[in-house]
């Protein structure tokens, strides 16, 4: 499993970089991307962040399961840039979003969830003086990085569905399966946690 928030196993030097610095690199790589003006520098950095992945141990396979959710939205931005403003900032602006989504992509999945979770515990330690637990802080934060890719599975899931029952047009009838389906998936993440003893 791949989609972004979910760790790919690796031995590569990114994966071996701590989470912060990873996080840290990410912050400064999207400021920088925010201060590109010129449309082909943003296609060049979209591009250069597409080529960190075979660096990093992750094929085609990963950069495509990373990509695919954001087609549809770079298209309509893409559309929608150039009647508005023209051909250069609709480059620019999906050429700056392209980058961050697969440098993000790249960080979740070179980054164990654990990792994570031990240092947005950390991150959260000085809020103990306002009441605020550091664990529970984490806990959130991790489980809302485990569950972007949860919504594209039963997307995904739903689509496959539509489409084996020979449904072609009218794909705002999945939408509801998809919300049945993260409903079930919360329940159960719900009911584990009580389990456990967190609430």
């Amino acid at each position: 499993m791949t989609a972004l928030g979910l760790y790919v196993p690796g031995d590569t030097a990114v994966h071996r970089l701590p989470a912060g610095a990873k996080l840290a690199a990410l912050l400064v790589a999207v400021t920088g991307l925010l201060l590109i003006t010129d449309p082909w520098a943003a296609l060049g950095a979209a591009a250069a962040a597409a080529l960190l992945y075979p660096l990093c141990g992750l094929g085609a396979r990963h950069l495509w399961r990373t990509l695919r959710p954001l087609l549809p939205f770079l298209a309509l931005i893409a559309v929608f840039q150039t009647l508005v403003a023209g051909g250069d900032v609709a480059a620019r602006v999906c050429g700056q979003l392209g980058a961050a989504v697969l440098l993000a992509g790249l960080v979740t999945s070179t980054t164990r969830v654990s990792a994570m979770f031990e240092l947005f515990e950390r991150l959260a330690g000085p809020l103990r003086v306002f009441g605020v637990r550091p664990d529970r802080v984490a806990l959130v934060l991790a489980m809302t990085i485990r569950c972007v890719p949860l919504v594209a599975t039963a997307w995904r899931a739903a689509r496959e569905a539509y489409v084996a029952r020979g449904l072609r047009r009218r794909p705002h009838r999945m939408v509801v399966p998809v919300i049945v389906n993260l409903v079930r998936s919360a329940e159960a993440l719900g009911e584990a946690m009580s389990a456990r003893g967190l609430d």
